[in-house]
This record gives structure tokens, sequence and C-alpha cells, in this order.
């Protein structure tokens, strides 16, 4: 998660920017006066989905910025003013977020008082010395500006505000060819203030060039064409870094590793064991011993505590990338499903973790197929006819893809011919309801699973010719609390689900997200764990992800978050199996989609079994799900006991993924989190 605004960052989920302009150097008396514009393009996946217009007039600025993907995207205009330093004196945003939740930010400083505005509230510092501003949303285009600033200070740090310090670090220098002839870039990591780096590219005179991320880049206007070679560097820069962690942080133990003085979940019983000592050589799950059974010479003994053992969890919904999926193994995740992803960065990332280069999950692939519109996803594979789209399912199935995935701008008239190739092909079958359909028909179609609760219950509320490609398959939620939940059109999908034997990814957590948080208010679903988390993750965490415009308004999303409950409920009653994934990264979002799920009448040892067990058998994954002998020694440990209180799983303190294991205490620290529990005492033979 880098400095890119939430609302960016969130338009590129399922299914994450940054730019140029001119240079902020000190203004020359003579050319003060001169306006400057530079142009840029914002390309996601190679696709041309926005622009970025910078204008600079001495020492102000003029920001224009506004991408649109999958139907939605952020817009901001913004007026910057600088001192000779280059450091914004004042800064004011206007626009809307990715969801559309308006932005009226501001900032000033004046004799060393800084105030500001933004959807939090108002906020103010006496800045003792030099200090730059983080805004809360802004364009990509903020990235340069710090960059500027930092390169003429001392250590290339500043503190910053509302808080933390903001890095700079010098990667590399290269020469770009081009039909304009060659140019030479320079590239820099910008960190501080949230969990992972942004990585922008200024060229030899020090002006902005392109914001670079493995997906989205944002390239000075003629370059288009060198776009994918400089995401490419994104992907590098992270990956080495990913790759450092994993040196320093990934134990694998010489000889057998005895895990002493351990309870562990069992999920067949939904029960905890006696204390025991379980053992793990190589990836796997040796034996579970009587605890008073000694140590062997050879082996390495790591101290349990009396704490609780627990098989690796499932994230179900995923689009995967190297900083989550160490995230998510620190979190006790070791397996995800994905749900869509660039093909070729899925396959590498895959080959990585499982050759053991970088930490990560293991990873159950699902292809994303997409119909092509003026508003489609620009994820997975994109099609413009029912014959590509059965090309497509033979792509995935050649690269050895579980299922396929389909979306939004999907010709629902398709679907039936899809699913029946995918099928031959022993693949499953899932994904949104296409634009002017709905969930009966795609059950219908062969959907073996409908992802998002949102895309089922659309099909009760809107009308046949409203268009599901845009925001309204969000907006249209506030419509929920006036729906007969005792409808036929309601029973019908219900008993067409069960039926079929088809499944629900829910979603839920990000559902909370959308419907119940408010500008302002730390969002339920983090308050228990985010004074943990660097300065710009809280405060990302007190703004609302769609627009709320009235009280009236505000009571309809509450009220249709409610509908969305009993609905689950009622699928749950009725034995259709519930998927718990986020479409939010997974990690500490799962652990809350598995905690909102107790208001749906699960325990917390049921979401134990449902969390791993059950979707291990679900996805055919017979070495994994439970702690047994012969079995992946895919687990993780937690002080406490989580089937009293499924918040438990928060506190990590051990976690092994095929016997490489993990302390995230160890690691925290290094995203600028701070830990949550001791590290467990370890004696016996150092790491490989």
């Amino acid at each position: 998660m880098r400095i890119v605004t939430l609302g960016i960052l969130l338009s590129l989920l399922a299914g994450c920017s940054k730019p140029p302009v001119t240079d902020v150097a000190k203004s020359q008396p003579d050319t003060a006066k001169v306006q400057q514009e530079q142009r840029f393009n914002v390309l996601l996946n190679g696709n041309v989905v926005g622009h970025l217009y910078a204008t600079q007039q001495g020492n102000d600025i003029s920001i224009d910025f506004d991408f649109k993907s999958n139907g939605r995207g952020p817009a901001y205009k913004e007026q910057i003013s600088l001192n000779d330093q280059g450091i914004p004196q004042s800064w004011q945003i206007s626009g809307n977020t990715t969801f559309g939740n308006p932005v009226e930010e501001q900032m000033q400083i004046h004799a060393g008082q800084a105030t500001w505005r933004d959807a939090t509230g108002p906020g103010e510092a006496r800045v003792e010395s030099s200090a730059l501003y983080v805004p809360q949303n802004s364009s990509p285009y903020q990235a340069y500006i710090m960059t500027r600033a930092l390169m003429n200070t001392e250590g290339k740090r500043m503190a910053a505000l509302p808080a933390g310090t903001m890095r700079l670090t010098a990667l590399e220098t290269l020469t770009l060819d081009n039909d304009k002839g060659p140019v030479t870039l320079n590239t820099f990591a910008l960190s501080g203030a949230q969990l992972d780096p942004d990585y922008l590219i200024l060229d030899d005179k020090k002006q902005f060039f392109a914001y670079i991320t493995p997906r989205l880049i944002v390239i000075r206007e003629g370059y288009e064409a060198d776009e994918a070679k400089l995401r490419q560097l994104s992907a590098k820069y992270s990956t080495e870094r990913f790759e450092a962690i994993q040196s320093e942080f990934a134990h694998q133990y010489q000889g057998a590793v005895r895990i002493r003085n351990v309870r562990v979940f069992e999920p067949q019983t939904l029960s905890l064991s006696a204390p025991v000592s379980v053992l793990v050589e190589g990836e796997k799950i040796a034996a579970i011993e009587p605890l008073e059974m000694a140590t062997q010479a050879g082996e390495t003994e790591i101290d349990g505590a009396g704490g609780t053992l627990v098989a690796g969890l499932y994230e179900m919904h995923s689009h995967t990338g190297d900083d989550d999926a160490l995230m998510n193994v620190l979190a006790g995740v070791t397996t995800v499903r994905d749900m869509g992803n660039a093909l070729e960065v899925l396959d590498e990332l895959k080959g990585k973790i499982d050759s053991g280069v970088l930490a990560g999950p293991r990873i159950t692939r699902y292809g994303m197929i997409e119909g092509k519109s003026p508003s489609n996803n620009n994820n997975g594979i994109l099609v413009a006819s029912q014959e590509q789209a059965i090309e497509a399912v033979h792509t995935y199935a050649k690269h050895g893809f579980e299922g396929i995935k389909l979306y939004n701008s999907m010709k629902g008239e398709w679907a039936p011919a899809i699913a029946e190739e995918a099928k031959r092909l022993n693949m499953r079958v899932t994904g949104h309801v296409p634009a002017f359909s709905n969930a009966n028909a795609m059950i219908r179609a062969g959907f073996d699973e409908m992802t998002h609760i949102n895309q089922v219950m659309l099909g009760w509320v809107l009308k046949p010719d409203e268009d599901t490609r845009t925001l309204l398959r969000l907006t249209a939620l506030d419509r929920l609390p006036a729906l007969d939940l005792t409808s036929p059109a309601v029973q019908e999908t219900l008993d067409l689900m069960v039926e079929h034997n088809v499944t629900i990814d829910p979603t839920l957590a990000i559902h909370e997200y959308l419907l119940l948080s408010r500008n302002g208010e730390t969002r339920a679903g983090v308050r228990d764990y985010i004074e943990h988390m660097p300065p710009g993750v809280q405060r990302s965490a007190k703004v609302s992800l769609a627009k709320i415009a009235s009280p009236e308004q505000d009571q309809a999303y509450r009220g249709a978050y409610e509908q969305i409950l009993t609905v689950l409920k009622m699928m749950k009653e009725r034995g259709i199996k519930l998927l718990p994934g986020t479409d939010l990264g997974g990690a500490f979002n799962l652990h809350r989609e598995l905690e909102l799920y107790e208001q749906l009448g699960f325990s917390p040892a049921e979401l134990l079994k449902l969390g791993s067990y059950d979707m291990a058998n679900y996805l055919g994954h017979s070495d994994r799900g439970s702690i047994e002998p012969g079995k992946l020694a895919d687990f993780f440990l937690v002080p406490s006991n989580p089937t009293e209180n499924i918040n438990a799983i928060k506190t990590i303190s051990l976690v092994s993924r095929g016997g490489v294991f993990y302390y995230p205490s160890e690691v925290y620290p290094s995203f600028g989190i701070k830990p949550f529990t001791d590290i467990p005492k370890v004696q016996g033979p150092a790491s490989l």
C-alpha cells in the first residue's frame, strides 16, 4: 500500500499510481512568469485510462488528474504553492475519490504554523523546521513534489505532516532508447507514509518522467510505447525489496523443528487437543507427540508457551502481489485464491513464491475474462466475442488455472457456452453478474459460485436496462432497505442456488467498508489494530469509501448492510456454502471477514474450520487444512484460545509456511507496523 491515495488503490482492486511535471526547483526571476505545461497519460495494463496535466508558473502549480477503469476512478484538481526549497506552503484539492466520496482538502503553512483540513476533519502542528505535508487524497504528482524537496536535504529525509517521516532512496540510472532519442532516467523509492514505497522516475533534468507500479503507470506523453518496460522496473524493485526481507526474516532450520507445548485446533471436532509437541520435518508435519517427549539431538525447539496452533487460513478472493503475499503469510494466510490478475505477472510471482525466493501463500488461480466496453475492467483477458472468450478459457487451462471468473462487461448470453467449455476442461466457473443480466440467469448458465453478495442482490432491485458497469452496482445498494426478503424473487434465487449447489464468495468485509465507513470515524473493521499501523494507514482508516450525500442516504446504506447480513443468514440456514474472501488484499482484512461471520451465526471454532479445513476441502487440497502428520506444515500460533474469541487470530506469534518459519514481530517493523506479540523462544541449530 503506497502513498498513492486510497481511492486510486481501491480502483485497482479486482477486480494501485503517480506522475510527472515540470521542475520545482527555485524559479529564476526572468522565467517566473513563464507558464509551463507537461502532459502525462495514465495507463493500466497497457491501456490508456486517463491523464495528468501539470501547469507551473513560478512556484505555483496546477494539476488536473483523472482516470477511469471498471466504470470508476478518481478525479482531482489541485493548486499548490511552493517555497524556494520546493516545499508546499499551500495545497488545495477538490474532486472525488474512486467510489465518489467528495474531496475538499486544504493545507497551509504560515509563520511556522501548519493547518489543514481533510475528510477526517481539521488538524494543525507547529513547524519548527521543514516538513512535508502528505495529502490524504491527491494525484500521483505528490510523489514528485516530495522527491524534489527531499533531494536537497541532508540524509534525504524530512518530517511529514500530519505524522511520520518521509525518506527518499536513489535506485539506479538507466537509458531509455526511444524514437525521440535516448533519455537518461533516474529511479527513486519514496517511503514513510504507508506500508510500501512509491517508485518514480525523473529525467536527467530532474523533471518527472513516470510514476510506476506493476499494473499502472503515469508516463510522459509520447512515451506510451515504453510503459511496459518501465512498469516492470516497479515489479523488479518491489521484488528485490521482498527478496531481501525473505532472506533476512525467513527461518529455515537445520533438521527437524519441534514446537513444544501447544494445543492443536482440531477442525473435525471443533476442539483443542491436550498440550502436545508438533514435529516438522522438511515441509511437512512429521508427528504430533506427547508433551513429555524429549527434544531430540539436532532438533530446533520452539516454545509454544501453551498457545494454540491453527492450520493456515484461506483468502478466497485475492488479487495477489508480492507486497500482500508477505502480509498474508504474516497473518496466518498460507493459501489464497487469486481471482484475476495479469497472467505473466501472476506466473512469475507464483514461481518465485514456490521456489522460496519470495515469502507468500500457495496460490490457486482463477482467470478473469472481461468483455470489451468503454468501462471494462483492465484486468485478465479482454474479449470482444464469444469465440474469443472460449479461447481465453483455453489459455487459462493451458497455464494450469483451476477456474475462470467472468466480469461485468461480458455479455450474459455468452456465459452458457463459456461455462460449458470450462467445465469440460474441469475448471470451476464463477464471477460477477454481467451487465443487463441477473444472478438467476448466471446460475442457469452454469456458474458454480457467485462472487460478491451485491452481485446477487442487485438483481432484486435493478431494472433490466440499468447498467452495472458503472458505480451503480454499488450505489444502488441504497435500494435494499425497501426490499421484501420474503418476496418470490428473493426466494427464487435462493432456491436456484440450493438446487444447483451454487456457493457464494460474499466479500462481506468490503461491503461493511463501503456501506458503514464515514468521514472522520475510524471504521469498525480496523479499530482493534489500527494504532499499530503507520500514520498514513491510520489516516486512511477515517475516510468514507462512498459518497454519503444526505442523512437519508446514510440511513439507507446502514439499512442495506443489515439486509445483506439477513440474506447471508438465510443462505447459511439453507446450507449454501459461504467462502471467506475479501477483495481487500486479505491479511488483517481476512481476519475481519471471519469476525463478521459471527453475526451470521458461526461460532469462533466453526470459523476456524471454515477458514481452513472447509476451504481446503472445497478446493480439493487434501494436503492441508488441518494439523495432522503427513500434511503440509502450514499453520500459525496464537498465544490465546481462538475457539473462545475469534479476534485472537489477529495476534500471531509464529507462522510456518511449509516448514519455513516466520515471526511476525520480527518483520512488522520493516513496514512501520508496531508488533502485536512477543517472539517465541527458540533453541537449537541455527537457520540455514
